[in-house]
């Protein structure tokens, strides 16, 4: 073809256009004077025809062969776009919003969780990054009013005013949103594009990428469905749930072509609750796009190939034909209100993706990430914030080196120096499927890959913790393990599971599916879920438990306490742990924390290096102590010396307290105290470790 186009293009792009005109086979064949079956030929693909016929077939539409020859518009005039509101269900039934975005709440970090996730799920080329943008768009004047003429705001206005008039919580937040848009004129849009990815691909309304995300719920259709993170359908729903409106429209630039045709399909999607206009009940879903002409969705709205001009009057233009999706969510906000202007939301996007995908964006030497993404915010079409490219080095840099050490093949089995990397293997056991034809299908061995590093003085974020993550390296949660020895380095660590350990195989695959099936829709841990119960066989409970321990003990036999011994030191540190006596008017008996065993040494530095370990009673309300190091004198007060706390088990560190909650019955935790501050040399000096109840805590 003179333009590149495939010739089995034709057929469906004819096809199109004689819907659009409202004409049949029959008919154009009758025009064109030949058989009806020569036009059928044409549509199924079997017969092209030939250079007079389409100069014969322009003049039947009455427009320029070469429109024909190129197929890149449509030849029928332009159909009207209109919003299709579906009419409420004959047996009365009513569904007063989407429950499928109530699975999340309508916060910036799990919109940017869910939705880049996603993104990375439809990676195309595997050799490339996948690039995800976050553009903030604070919309107010003339702007506003015309963005609000494109998306017909006025014939949208009242289903809104009729759905934010019942006494639901929906209708509420509706009744908000709009009474703000009213009172400030400003609205903000947020959009997520990406490119190298698949875009929504697939038809109309079967089977496909396309209908998985404008049409269904629930429906988790992936291009790389065994690599996928999600796997209930749900995390699409957190676009519509971050919008005030329920209103998000979309732009997508397919990866194949549908009805051949890859650039600019678009199309919105509205979710109201159930609400009446003029006595006609609508059951709150509603699509933006060109009235439908085939016979089976006649009048239903549908996608449309849009022009230019168009996309950019929606604010859904994007720079390159690069394959993939733009979403705007109209009415963007942060539910949890921790991020209210656009400078807070601009600064929750960046932490969030830092947090969730500083691991997808580490690449090896000679290698692109998985994933780059960044953040700008606009006002009125002017940069307010420049765009911000999450670098994973800036926010992890300990865990972006370990995971790099592990690409590049440069880590060790010992850690010797504060830059290495130690890995280790963990075995997982994965246990065979309830549905696996051989009845006695053996277990399978996973070897995940653990990787730790030494802290640096910056790496306050998951402290002593390993990330856990599968597939597209997604971090499923932060897993604190159990019974390090006090006194063990600052740590930081990250374990590969299934195709996070960029290995291939049945078992990798295996390990996988299983972890998957042991996720809830939250995707934040491995445990008990219903699909891990009805799939596999009994014990893969109790083999995910076995897993847990093993990243634990793996964990301590490579952090394990490194003493520095120093000839001019004290003895070791006794049991000079207390506290304050009970306040005035409580119980004498009342229990306290006791402590159940307390280590030190002192560093080549002259730093005190203190560990204490806790035993707690079974209480009802939380323990908030403040540990407090003093030096030992003969007379006087004994004078404080500064130190830091460095971690803790089974309690959390908020500033200079301890934070422990109730029916914890044990916790520890280990300090450094700041030499430089010390009254005298730590060598002829004796320690003391008061641990007090945090003045105006609880307990």
């Amino acid at each position: 073809m003179p333009d590149g186009r495939p010739d089995n293009d034709f057929g469906p792009w004819l096809a199109r256009q004689l819907r659009r005109a409202g004409l049949s086979q029959a008919e154009l064949a009758d025009r064109l004077d030949l058989t009806r079956a020569a036009v059928s030929a044409w549509i199924t693909g079997r017969a092209q025809p030939r250079e007079e016929t389409k100069r014969a077939i322009a003049e039947v539409f009455g427009t320029d062969p070469a429109v024909v020859y190129n197929r890149t518009g449509d030849l029928a005039p332009i159909l009207p776009r209109e919003w299709y509101h579906r009419p409420a269900h004959a047996d009365g039934g009513r569904e007063y919003g989407n429950a499928a975005a109530f699975a999340f709440d309508a916060d910036l970090s799990v919109l940017a969780k869910e939705a880049t996730q996603n993104s990375l799920d439809e990676r195309l080329d595997r050799d490339h990054a996948v690039r995800v943008r976050y553009i903030l768009h604070e919309l107010t004047g003339e702007r506003l009013d015309a963005f609000l003429h494109n998306i017909q705001w006025d014939r949208l206005q009242p289903h809104y005013e009729q759905a934010a008039s019942a006494d639901q919580k929906v209708s509420k937040s509706l009744r908000s949103a709009l009474d703000d848009l009213a009172t400030t004129s400003a609205l903000r849009l947020l959009r997520i594009d990406d490119y190298n990815a698949s875009g929504l691909i697939g038809p109309e309304y079967t089977d496909g990428q396309f209908a998985a995300v404008v049409r269904r719920q629930l429906d988790s259709f992936k291009q790389q469905a065994s690599r996928a993170g999600g796997s209930y359908g749900l995390g699409k729903a957190t676009l519509w749930g971050t919008s005030r409106f329920g209103l998000v429209l979309i732009n997508s630039t397919l990866s194949e072509p549908f009805e051949g045709r890859t650039a600019r399909r678009v199309v919105g999607r509205l979710d109201l609750p159930w609400h009446t206009i003029d006595e006609q009940a609508f059951a709150g879903p509603a699509w933006f796009g060109e009235l439908d002409t085939e016979p089976a969705h006649r009048g239903t709205a549908r996608s449309w190939w849009a022009d230019d001009e168009t996309v950019r009057g929606l604010h859904l233009d994007r720079p390159n034909e690069d394959p993939g999706t733009s979403f705007l969510i109209v009415g963007a906000h942060d539910a949890s209100g921790t991020a209210d202007t656009l400078a807070e939301m601009h600064d929750k996007l960046v932490r969030s993706l830092a947090k969730d995908f500083w691991a997808a964006m580490v690449s090896g030497t000679g290698r692109e990430p998985m994933l780059e993404a960044s953040v700008t915010a606009l006002h009125n079409g002017q940069t307010v914030i420049p765009e911000k490219r999450i670098d994973p080095h800036e926010h992890h840099p300990a865990l972006s080196r370990a995971l790099e050490a592990y690409l590049d093949g440069e880590t060790v089995e010992e850690l010797t120096e504060r830059d290495q990397v130690a890995q280790a293997s963990v075995p997982l056991t994965v246990v065979a499927r309830k549905t696996d034809a051989r009845r006695s299908a053996a277990n399978v061995e996973h070897e995940a890959v653990l990787l730790v590093t030494p802290a640096g003085e910056t790496d306050q974020q998951q402290l002593n913790q390993v990330v856990l993550m599968r597939g597209n390296r997604m971090a499923v949660r932060d897993h604190r393990p159990r019974e390090v020895p006090l006194g063990a380095m600052a740590f930081q660590a990250v374990l590969l599971a299934g195709y996070a350990t960029g290995r291939e195989g049945e078992e990798v695959e295996l390990a996988e599916q299983f972890l998957r099936a042991s996720e809830p829709p939250e995707h934040n841990r491995w445990g008990k879920t219903e699909e891990l119960t009805a799939t596999y066989a009994r014990g893969a409970l109790s083999r995910l438990a076995d897993f847990h321990r093993a990243i634990d003990e793996a964990i301590r036999s490579m952090v394990g306490k490194r003493e520095s011994t120093h000839q001019a030191g004290p003895a070791l540190l006794r049991e000079l742990l207390k506290f304050d006596s009970p306040a005035t008017g409580t119980r004498r008996n009342q229990p306290i924390p006791t402590v159940r065993a307390v280590t030190a040494t002192i560093g080549d530095d002259g730093a005190w290096n203190v560990g204490v370990s806790l035993k707690l009673p079974a209480v009802e309300d939380p323990w908030s102590l403040t540990p407090v190091a003093k030096f030992d004198v003969r007379s006087g007060s004994k004078p404080d010396v500064p130190w830091r706390l460095v971690s803790a088990e089974n309690c959390r560190i908020e500033g200079a307290n301890l934070m422990i909650e109730p029916g914890v019955r044990s916790a520890a935790f280990t300090a450094v105290t700041d030499p430089t501050r010390h009254p005298v040399p730590s060598s002829m000096s004796r320690l003391v470790v008061d641990v007090q109840r945090t003045r105006g805590g609880a307990a």
